[in-house]
């Protein structure tokens, strides 16, 4: 009879710790959300946190409050989540800068996407639009391709400065179309629009939002999007993938995360209450009329995911030679 005991013992145990959890799990939250955005007020990242953030708001029934801490390339912002107690009341709006492209622009980062963070789930992706001034004599993608291929370094395109979303798409142009279109780096993202509709540069990768004005008014050419299917908001718009570069994607996105070892319940909690966000409909409206698609995702999922971009973009990184500025 004692092994009996011992066994019925140790299930109680069992269960006594896992009550605590449980019970933590099941009041969550008690208290305001701080929800962190590792870039200043307007930027997508910001747009996003700040619809879904009022959303869980409601959903919650306690604020979520909004807490930019801008700097060095989004760092700032992560490391002030990393440091925060793993209970659901610290999450952060991040995107594919910070977690899937710093680890390989910067020769000591102080943090690891994978171990230092928990994903509770992707929620945008920000599609990138080919635009080209109209004094360059191409229409499409292919002769786009035609065009650099015949004129090496001789076609330039802006970015917002090196490492960002628009010059790895652009990289990753380059190395799959074989081409070599010139890098020309400006400090953000208004610089770099300017300097097409002025001509001096020829092209450039930018956020819809951004850029579609000038492609209505004529003042630039719309090549292509950057993502794998079209926008619906956008259906006469082609991918880029479609118009001449098979297998082209390139976009960037933002997800929800947290300090590494959240409880396991919270997570689900979270993760869950954002998918229903981004599925309703006046979200998802509001959204794709920014030029902003959602992707609601399990956290499973959106590990995943993350470990896929850093293979994409860490190769990319690499093969053109980018570092921080």
């Amino acid at each position: 009879m004692i092994k009996p005991l011992k066994h019925a013992a140790a299930l109680a145990l069992a269960a006594l710790a896992f009550v605590p959890a449980a019970l933590h799990a099941q009041a969550y939250p008690s208290k305001p959300i701080r929800l962190i955005v590792p870039f200043p007020p307007g930027g997508g990242v910001d747009f996003i946190g700040r619809i879904v953030g009022q959303k869980l708001t409601e959903r919650l029934g306690q604020q979520v409050q909004i807490d930019n801490r801008a700097g060095a390339n989004g760092i700032v912002g992560l490391e002030a989540l990393k440091s925060a107690p793993p209970d659901g009341y610290t999450i952060a709006a991040a995107s594919a800068g910070p977690l899937a492209v710093n680890p390989f622009i910067y020769a000591k980062l102080p943090h690891d996407t994978i171990r230092d963070f928990t994903h509770i789930a992707n929620m945008v992706n920000f599609p990138l639009l080919l635009v080209a001034h109209p004094s360059l004599p191409v229409k499409n993608i292919k002769e786009l391709v035609a065009l650099a291929r015949a004129r090496p370094g001789q076609v330039s395109y802006s970015s917002p400065g090196s490492g960002n979303s628009a010059h790895l798409a652009a990289e990753l142009f380059n190395s799959m179309a074989k081409t070599r279109i010139l890098h020309v780096p400006y400090k953000g993202t208004a610089p770099a629009v300017v300097a097409v509709l002025s001509g001096e540069a020829q092209l450039t990768y930018s956020s819809i939002p951004s850029i579609l004005p000038h492609v209505r008014s004529g003042r630039v050419r719309a090549l292509g999007i950057g993502n794998a299917e079209r926008i619906p908001s956008l259906p006469d718009f082609p991918t880029i993938a479609e118009s001449g570069l098979p297998g082209f994607e390139a976009y960037a996105w933002g997800g929800m995360i947290g300090p590494a070892h959240m409880p396991a319940p919270i997570v689900q909690r979270l993760s869950r209450e954002i998918n229903e966000v981004l599925r309703q409909k006046d979200v998802a409206d509001r959204m794709l009329a920014e030029g902003t698609v959602p992707t609601p995702s399990s956290p499973e999922e959106f590990t995943a995911y993350i470990r896929a971009e850093l293979k994409k973009w860490g190769d990319v990184v690499k093969m053109a030679g980018i570092r921080a500025e």
